[in-house]
């Protein structure tokens, strides 16, 4: 940004999305790709004419055999260059994976916290003992259902239990 830019407000860079970037590098490795492959068709033109001319015209073959070398340093620049920008969207799509993770994390917790909001330990174990009464009372109702007591056998229980009680003392 230019300094008049800066001093009257204009317009701020804003750095771009991590997909957008992504395309960007890999548009930019397709056109080092392009490029690459042109040279080495060019190198091989040049090795062919440098054949050519090895015998009949050795200037025409040294200039080739320069320019061949020439092709090859921006071959091998172009190379380093495809390296690096394959690291930075590597990197760049290994940080977006992160980012999609950890906000699928962070949903998650939160979903997790709503759902505890109105809960803590104490009310749990209260709720839980609650619970725990209501079940003994229902087993306590379903035994009574469930035991077949005749009208009547109830007086005889009582008389063997006293009676029991008189042989033991």
């Amino acid at each position: 940004m230019s300094f008049f830019g800066k001093m009257f407000g204009g317009k701020k860079d804003v750095a771009p999305t991590t997909g957008e970037a992504i395309q960007k590098l890999r548009e930019t490795e397709n056109m080092l790709i392009k490029k690459q492959e042109f040279l080495e068709s060019k190198i091989e033109e040049e090795l062919n004419i440098a054949r050519k001319n090895a015998s009949k015209n050795k200037r025409v073959a040294l200039q080739a055999l320069k320019k061949k070398k020439r092709l090859e340093k921006q071959l091998q620049q172009i190379d380093g260059t495809l390296s690096t920008i394959e690291m930075q969207r590597e990197a760049l799509e290994s940080a977006n994976t992160n980012t999609a993770v950890l906000t699928t994390m962070k949903n998650a917790a939160d979903a997790l916290k709503a759902a505890h909001k109105n809960m803590d330990v104490d009310n749990v174990h209260d709720m839980m003992d609650d619970i725990a009464e209501q079940q003994d009372v229902a087993r306590e109702i379903s035994d009574a259902i469930s035991n077949p007591v005749a009208f009547g056998e109830h007086k005889y229980k009582i008389s063997l239990l006293k009676l029991d009680f008189i042989i033991v003392n």
